[in-house]
């Protein structure tokens, strides 16, 4: 990732999408308020798309629990980081590959995500945890790899209503 000077406001490059193919690069400083107005400008720049309304759920669940992740786990405890996003989409499917430069996934494997127990009392329900379930449930193709104090995560989107 090149250092940039970046405020609290989300950074959009590269070209929106038109059609049924387009790229949208961005670039946020790992915090939550980026991760909000990054979610909005994902969506702004890739309306254009046709997606039903499940599509959209799912595409910002996944990418909502892969930033938010990235802010409270790889850059826990910092004030500084960015995160930059590669959304590629064709052919009813968005490519994502997602970079930083934080602290590694535990043991450089991602977590399994295995779904939790909520056979159980509401007061009693666990908290947290359930981000890499749904991660693993909705994407294919996913996959982790850390080299030279960087992170990547890459996955696919595939969408199979009708547009």
């Amino acid at each position: 990732m090149r250092p940039e000077k970046i405020s609290d406001v989300c950074m959009s490059s590269d070209r929106n999408y038109h059609g049924k193919n387009g790229v949208l690069r961005l670039v946020i400083p790992a915090n939550d308020r980026s991760v909000r107005r990054g979610l909005m400008t994902i969506k702004s720049g890739m309306s254009n798309l046709s997606l039903s309304q499940d599509d959209w759920s799912t595409v910002e669940l996944v990418i909502a629990e892969v930033l938010n992740n990235i802010v409270e786990h790889a850059y826990a405890n910092s004030d500084t980081g960015l995160i930059e996003a590669h959304l590629d989409y064709s052919q009813d499917t968005l490519h994502c590959k997602v970079i930083d430069t934080g602290r590694s996934m535990p043991n450089g494997k991602l977590p399994k995500g295995a779904p939790k127990d909520v056979t159980c009392d509401i007061s009693d329900l666990p908290e947290g945890g359930f981000g890499w379930f749904f991660i693993h449930h909705l994407t294919r193709d996913l996959h982790y790899a850390r080299h030279a104090n960087q992170n990547t995560l890459s996955f696919r989107l595939p969408f199979e209503s009708e547009h």
